[in-house]
């Protein structure tokens, strides 16, 4: 049984939902988990935990400033144990780029960043035009247009494969 942190930041709220389906497995095979919001992540608490996993989501190609200030200035404490990464991005929905090796912004955020997680992960995200304001829905919708992915605004499309999910959630307890 090992105790574990979960730290993740989130625009629209599908990569806590990921976060929280990691822990409630995570929790079934025995593991004690916590789910933080990397603002309110305590660094002196990263101590006190056997495991970490850091979950970040993807918005106009960037993971946000936060989750890449928060690893930079936590490396010592993330390389002093075994740890995660995963990326939560619609680009990941094609299946040449849904793996770490081919995704580029996990290629990208390992550019920016002096930590080499020793794990990675990607999950393809979710589009939905219904909780978007009127620029995020006009900005993705052109993404998605460019992209060839889903452009009606009245659609909710979850590219998510939570059996994935569920293999990144066993790595976890194994490592």
């Amino acid at each position: 049984m090992a105790n574990i942190l979960i730290i993740y930041s989130t625009t629209d709220g599908h990569t806590k939902k990921i976060c929280s389906t990691i822990q409630t497995q995570l929790i079934a095979k025995g593991d004690d988990v916590k789910l933080v919001s990397v603002t309110s992540a305590n660094t002196e608490e990263l101590e006190s935990f056997d495991k970490l996993v850091v979950g970040a989501s993807i918005r106009y190609g960037k993971h946000s400033k936060q989750v890449r200030s928060f690893v930079s200035a936590n490396k010592g404490a993330l390389d002093s144990k075994p740890n995660a990464f995963f990326s939560v991005n619609v680009v990941a929905r094609k299946p040449e780029k849904n793996t770490p090796e081919t995704n580029p912004y996990i290629s990208k955020f390992l550019e920016q960043v002096p930590w080499r997680p020793k794990h990675l992960g990607v999950f393809a995200g979710v589009i939905n035009y219904q909780i978007y304001g009127f620029f995020d829905r006009l900005m993705i919708r052109f993404i998605m247009w460019m992209t060839k992915g889903p452009t009606d605004p009245s659609s909710n499309v979850e590219f998510t494969d939570w059996a994935r999910v569920d293999e990144f959630a066993t790595l976890v307890h194994e490592m």
